[in-house]
């Protein structure tokens, strides 16, 4: 019988290659885990420091809305945000602010997220800035944050200025109760000799849903629908 044994053993070796390989990847991981571990405890004690940086500056804006305003904060062990809906017969407007890391726990990542629906105006809907976790400075974290707030208020104002001149062409969603021009308007709907104007095609879709049940569609108040143009 021919001698396998030179076979025998180099299979061994791929076996053991392979074990080695496993036991690698395993101490790697484990040794990326330990750390990440570490670096968001450091995240948490940044972030709890700059508690008193961004805290005063998020409740002064909610103070200056009022009851306009709704704040919802949100913490988790990679992020800290804060959410503020608006209301406005304008528009649906949505800011969220939000502290967290990077994919490689190396840095602090600030954002601004700005949504508004309809879309009347340009505005920046998005800002970020980074802070290496070991140097975080506090003093920029403030003037960013400081930054977008004013840029949120301008935005804001604008948009409610925008109201007067626009006035003689406003429409009311009929589902989602917001006010937008003309031109704004996600989607139509002819119905009775009227047109209906929406935010968008779900909006739309509802008003049709309620329609067909029998009930009526109109859920807020708000400036009468237009009638259709003729042509």
């Amino acid at each position: 019988m021919e001698d396998l044994s030179g076979l025998l053993g180099r299979i061994d070796k791929e076996f053991s290659a392979s074990r080695e390989k496993v036991n690698a990847f395993q101490t790697k991981q484990v040794q990326t885990y330990q750390g990440q571990k570490e670096r968001l405890e450091l995240f948490a004690k940044d972030c709890e420091k700059l508690q008193e940086v961004w805290r005063p500056r998020l409740e002064a804006l909610a103070r200056k809305f009022g009851e306009t305003a709704k704040v919802t904060p949100r913490v988790t062990p990679s992020a800290r945000e804060a959410v503020f809906e608006f209301r406005s017969n304008l528009a649906s407007i949505r800011l969220r602010f939000s502290a967290s890391t990077d994919p490689d726990v190396q840095n602090l990542v600030l954002d601004y997220d700005l949504h508004i629906i309809p879309i009347l105006m340009k505005f920046e809907p998005h800002g970020r800035a980074e802070f290496p976790l070991e140097a975080v400075d506090s003093k920029a974290v403030g003037k960013w944050i400081d930054d977008r707030i004013v840029d949120f208020v301008r935005t804001y104002l604008s948009l409610h200025e925008n109201e007067f001149y626009l006035k003689a062409q406003m429409v009311t969603d009929p589902i989602a109760g917001v006010q937008f021009p003309i031109p704004a308007a996600g989607a139509t709907l002819e119905l009775e000799g009227k047109t209906y104007y929406f935010i968008g095609e779900e909006t739309r879709a509802e008003f049709e849903k309620q329609h067909r049940a029998g009930k009526s569609p109109v859920k807020h108040a708000g400036p009468p629908a237009r009638k259709a143009v003729q042509s």
